[in-house]
């Protein structure tokens, strides 16, 4: 039941990105069309899961182990940039469709401070590795329906008449606030 309350929180009460407000350069930057935000989606939730095992791993084995916690933050930036890297190489061996259709994707996710946050809430939260893939899953997915439900949204406000100054990113953040506010409308749930 735990994993339940884990899932529906991540997705819809404490989204990454519409109430931690973690990710807003790709959510902004990368929503332009649905299928660029698909993309973006599932290359974020790729990484983000590998990024929360193998961080979750250094933390315990290593940072933990040796009193070294303050190198946290640090450590993760490297590991997550490392990691993206990695998957970047093995992707252009071995699927080169997968890395063509995700390539655009893999260099943003490096700097993509969403993914960062869930390695650190994951330890914060003092989950244990499989807490803590569930969250990770969650959140991304998370990401992912913002994202593209954001996405969906610019799509039809570019073909209404908007006046001029509100054209382009005032408008998206507009409409980016009152998504916000749609999904304050889970907070009851957990």
């Amino acid at each position: 039941m735990e994993y339940v309350f884990i899932v529906i929180a991540a997705i819809f009460v404490n989204n990454i990105v519409l109430s931690q407000f973690l990710g807003i350069c790709p959510f902004l930057g990368v929503s332009k069309k649905i299928s660029t935000a698909a993309g973006m989606a599932g290359a974020v939730t790729f990484v983000m899961v590998i990024a929360t095992i193998v961080t979750y791993l250094i933390q315990k084995t290593v940072l933990d182990k040796f009193g070294i916690g303050f190198m946290q933050t640090i450590t993760f930036i490297l590991v997550i940039a490392s990691l993206v890297q990695l998957v970047e190489i093995i992707l252009k061996k071995v699927s080169p469709a997968l890395y063509q259709a995700l390539g655009v994707f893999l260099p943003l996710i490096t700097t993509n401070c969403a993914i960062l946050g869930v390695a650190i809430m994951t330890i914060q939260k003092d989950y244990n590795l499989m807490e803590g893939v569930v969250f990770a899953i969650s959140s991304a997915l998370g990401f992912g329906l913002a994202l593209i439900i954001f996405a969906g949204l610019r799509e039809h406000v570019d073909l209404m008449n908007v006046p001029k100054g509100m054209k382009g990113m005032p408008i998206a953040l507009v409409v980016a606030g009152i998504l916000a506010m749609a999904f304050m409308g889970f907070s009851g749930l957990v």
